[in-house]
């Protein structure tokens, strides 16, 4: 038998068996019966969306079996791990051959397990991640391929739900992006571009399930400012911190717009874009926490941030929203940076902070000379090109949830506080 014989009868043995394998895992699905409600909450966005880097900790059987098969995808099935932005037929093919190299972890992971441990079995959580990395936002919005993609996969889990008789509802969408914006300096149009996605997905989402509730956006805050090849923590106008602080504004602000919670208090891989696959876990299950609150009507989630700033002779007196009092200053977590992170940069470029004061919800910031017309900042530092909670952008203040939220991550239980929103705010 010739060579290329050989390779040919070989490729179709691994195909055959491949499908084999398919067959038999999907026929040992877990069988859902009776009338369910499906929970569509999907995350969107660039690489931290698709869990670029992340080297998975979820293990997908466990997933299938741990919560009786009510975690699915967006096939409303249990094939997770396959993604691909540009082909569903390249999906399918890696769901046959059970290509999983890059089958990264999701934050919708540790949201999805956090949620179904909190409802019943008539309720199922639909998982799944839309996007494309290395984009800027006003590549993901309407119509861009991503966009389009991303709401095909929506319908086809609604019209599958309603095969089956089932209810089907979107609260709320996973927003994870930003740091395209931050290093390619396009910070002006942010804001525009993402009050358009919410306009968008709202209408479209609404249009394909008949929902009266309107679509929320879980929002992380991307922390990437020391990518921009420009960046210099004393600059009085710093370009690289106007993506997170309108995504600090916007969860703020906007009614339609949750916390999960900023990155920098997470590891990222080689202290680069990415963070690894525990902070996924931990944005995934703060996630979760924002998601309850939406389903119960509960307050909105607005995270631990700034909520007024008074001056008081050489004083700064910032009090916050804090979730869960007290405030604390945590260098164990995050390596301590200077001053925990706080800044006050004045218009010729001179930091003018003395000392920083903790309360229990609020902070006092003792000047060298009167604070007016000078700007405050939280987490805008860090070594150049790098981050992470060691010593990229990164400041030490959170509230005291941890003491009572907590999640298992292999066998280790991890605390999880909210951690203060990085800020830019001109006094």
């Amino acid at each position: 038998m010739s060579q290329k014989k050989i390779i040919i009868t070989i490729c179709i043995l691994i195909v055959c068996i491949s499908t084999i394998s398919y067959v038999f895992y999907n026929l040992s699905e877990p069988e859902l019966k009776g009338h369910k409600t499906v929970l569509c909450i999907p995350v969107y966005g660039q690489s931290l969306a698709l869990g670029e880097e992340a080297t998975r900790i979820t293990d997908f059987d466990s997933l299938r079996t741990k919560y009786n098969g009510r975690i699915i995808t967006e096939n409303l099935n249990y094939n997770f791990g396959y993604f691909d932005h540009s082909s569903e037929f390249k999906e399918k093919i890696k769901e046959i051959i059970h290509y999983q190299r890059k089958a990264y972890e999701l934050s919708v992971y540790g949201m999805a397990e956090e949620l179904a441990s909190q409802f019943g079995n008539d309720t199922l959580i639909c998982i799944f991640p839309g996007g494309h990395g290395m984009t800027r936002i006003e590549g993901l919005i309407k119509p861009s391929a991503p966009y389009k993609k991303f709401i095909e996969e929506i319908e086809r889990a609604y019209k599958k739900s309603k095969e089956r008789g089932w209810n089907f509802y979107v609260p709320a969408i996973c927003w994870m992006q930003g740091e395209s914006d931050i290093v390619d300096y396009t910070q002006d149009t942010y804001k525009k571009y993402f009050m358009q996605f919410l306009k968008d997905i709202n209408n479209d989402i609404k249009s394909i399930t008949k929902q009266q509730e309107y679509i929320r956006i879980i929002s992380y805050q991307t922390n990437a400012i020391t990518k921009g090849k420009k960046f210099k923590s004393n600059n009085f106008l710093s370009l690289e911190s106007c993506v997170p602080e309108t995504q600090r504004l916007l969860v703020l602000k906007d009614t339609l717009i949750w916390a999960s919670g900023p990155t920098y208090p997470y590891s990222f891989v080689n202290e680069n874009i990415h963070i690894n696959a525990l902070g996924q876990k931990c944005i995934g299950t703060l996630a979760a926490k924002s998601i309850l609150g939406i389903i119960r009507g509960e307050k909105r989630n607005i995270g631990l941030q700034p909520t007024d700033i008074t001056i008081s002779n050489n004083d700064i007196i910032i009090n916050f929203n804090v979730p869960i009092p007290p405030l604390h200053f945590d260098t164990t977590t995050v390596s301590k940076a200077t001053n925990y992170g706080f800044s006050v940069i004045t218009p010729n470029n001179k930091n003018i902070l003395k000392a920083v004061k903790l309360n229990e919800k609020s902070i006092t910031i003792n000047c060298s000379t009167s604070p007016k017309g000078c700007r405050i900042r939280y987490a805008i530092n860090g070594n150049f090109m790098q981050s992470g909670n060691k010593n990229g952008p990164r400041g030490n203040l959170r509230d005291s949830q941890g003491e009572i939220l907590q999640t298992i991550i292999n066998d280790n239980i991890i605390k999880l506080h909210n951690w203060c929103f990085q800020f830019d705010i001109k006094i």
